[in-house]
């Protein structure tokens, strides 16, 4: 059931954070957005999201700086991290599993297959 979870994208691309909101809310998931780094950070501290959706390449703090900071932070540990990125090198996905991301989504990407990811991750 997936109703009242709470699913945080941090994207700096309006147009893609708000396609991507649209088929979230339709299945049922709160969304709140951040459009770079630092808002991620303090979007997720204040609103306590349920999982995040993360684009590496972002003004203030990349994703792979977002994602350390939160894995590092007892609170935020257990944050189930999407990683949405147009990144699509070997090293950039390790580098993001490496700073605690759970899934690694190279755009454009499939929405229904990113939908049964998060669906599983937060159960």
């Amino acid at each position: 059931m997936v109703e009242n979870k709470k699913i945080l994208i941090a994207d700096d691309e309006p147009d893609f954070v708000e396609l991507i909101s649209m088929r979230l809310e339709v299945n049922g998931f709160e969304v709140v957005a951040a459009k770079d780094g630092q808002e991620a950070v303090d979007k997720t501290k204040k609103e306590k999201p349920d999982l995040l959706i993360l684009d590496l390449m972002m003004p203030k703090l990349d994703g792979f700086e977002v994602c350390r900071m939160l894995k590092f932070d007892d609170n935020f540990k257990n944050l189930p991290i999407i990683v949405l990125s147009a990144l699509d090198q070997q090293q950039d996905r390790e580098k993001a599993v490496e700073a605690g991301a759970d899934e690694y989504f190279i755009k454009p990407f499939d929405l229904s297959l990113l939908l049964t990811k998060i669906k599983e991750l937060v159960g």
